[in-house]
């Protein structure tokens, strides 16, 4: 390890040499300042590698962010977005900041170059790092946006949706209902217009209906008879008729039955940490109690 890393000095020591040369009286006369340039970019690339070799990540990410300024230098875009990515994704075990930073790069790079699809690519890779690492979820949600609009021009509408899905996860959990509402209506509505996705639909609508719920149990049932009309399947799935059921607990304000039915409910389909979270906060509005 100390091995490659000591190699990796050296290494960046030989670039930087090689660099220097090329701004050099001859090097410029005699035209081989892009030649050495070029060299230079390669042996930082092969320094980044020895870092890496030794886990050296935030040495190994500026090793990469060296090649690939000098890749922007020679006019090389699609290799000094590659080294930005690179560098990222180094980064990401040292320093999430900096891995944004080079991504941001890169996808500036790729967006220049209509290259949309990678691009939106790099905007998800982005919004990971905020939702790990940094935790920071409207950061997140942001780039999960950018990520869904780059892959709606590009018609992968299915690469998208998984963004809007993530959008709205994170608007819920933010309490932002009526933006997590249209998106989960959006992506439902065009699941039923694919035969693949079809069965998803009702997955989203009981999503939609469920944020309803947290904010007016009118509204819910509007929409739970909204959903039934467009999509008939709908009116037949077990998360339909545990939304009535719910309603119902919630009108009577019988808390027991409430908790009975999300039980009875779980038992034969196990609900998931974000429904888990939004079934709590209606509950807590029936009780006023301060639920865990």
């Amino acid at each position: 390890m100390a091995d490659n890393e000591a190699k990796g000095r050296e290494l960046m020591l030989e670039a930087e040499k090689k660099l220097n040369s090329s701004k050099g009286f001859f090097g410029s006369l005699f035209g081989g300042s892009s030649t050495k340039v070029e060299d230079a970019a390669d042996i930082f690339v092969r320094a980044a590698n020895m870092f890496k070799m030794a886990k050296k990540w935030a040495a190994a990410g500026e090793a990469f962010c060296r090649a690939a300024a000098l890749q922007v230098q020679l006019g090389s875009k699609h290799q000094a977005a590659t080294e930005y990515v690179n560098a990222g994704t180094c980064y990401k075990k040292a320093d999430p900041n900096e891995a944004i930073n080079c991504l941001l790069k890169a996808v500036e790079i790729y967006t220049d170059m209509g290259r949309f699809t990678i691009a939106a690519k790099h905007h998800v890779s982005i919004a990971e790092i905020y939702e790990t690492d940094m935790v920071d979820i409207e950061k997140a949600i942001t780039s999960y946006e950018h990520a869904a609009d780059y892959y709606k021009g590009e018609e992968s509408n299915s690469s998208a949706n998984k963004c809007l899905v993530k959008v709205a996860q994170y608007a819920a959990q933010l309490e932002q209902y009526e933006k997590a509402i249209s998106i989960y209506e959006e992506v439902g509505m065009s699941c039923m217009d694919n035969q693949l996705l079809k069965y998803s639909a009702k997955d989203y609508f009981f999503k939609a209906a469920l944020c309803q719920l947290c904010v007016d149990t009118l509204n819910a049932e509007q929409a739970i008879q909204k959903y039934e009309e467009m999509f008939p399947q709908f009116g037949d799935a077990r998360e339909s008729k545990l939304l009535k059921s719910l309603i119902s607990a919630i009108n009577e304000e019988d808390i027991d039955k409430f908790t009975d039915t999300v039980k009875d409910y779980d038992s034969i389909s196990r609900l998931d940490q974000w429904t888990t979270t939004m079934l709590l906060r209606v509950k807590k509005n029936i009780s006023g109690e301060d639920l865990r």
